[in-house]
């Protein structure tokens, strides 16, 4: 997967008190890093755009900006690291096209195939008839 360089203009970044474990660090210190990504100023293109917003689901405001949020790690430099490295896979990932798939019909051999085995199965099942007792 190729990486997108996001440009800097784009970006706004704050920090933000971490939640769960870390002692009397986690009171003391704001170490999650929240990054903000206005993406009308990527410029990207429409289909781009589109695969963008929807793999960023939640995570994109009403107002076109993607908000990751990073708090993995204890220090403000490696948060801010993972959240951008985040945020360069996410745009990288809308830029590859998805596939197209092509329709394809059974062949003739298939249906027959498929229609025998059926009819293997139905007198297999009809031959399992009530047993009387005379």
């Amino acid at each position: 997967m190729s990486h997108f360089e996001v440009p800097e203009e784009a970006l706004s970044e704050s920090f933000i008190a971490s939640s769960g474990p870390g002692g009397q660090n986690v009171n003391k210190v704001a170490t999650a890093c929240q990054l903000r990504c206005d993406v009308f100023k990527l410029g990207l293109a429409p289909p781009v755009y589109q695969r963008l917003k929807s793999l960023a689901g939640s995570r994109m405001t009403s107002g076109g900006e993607i908000v990751i949020t990073a708090r993995s790690f204890r220090t403000q430099e490696a948060n801010r690291e993972d959240a951008r490295e985040r945020l360069a896979e996410l745009i990288a990932k809308a830029h590859i096209r998805p596939e197209k798939r092509i329709k394809t019909k059974p062949s003739r051999a298939a249906k027959a195939k498929r229609v025998d085995s059926k009819k293997q199965r139905g007198s297999v099942k009809a031959a399992r008839g009530k047993v009387r007792v005379d």
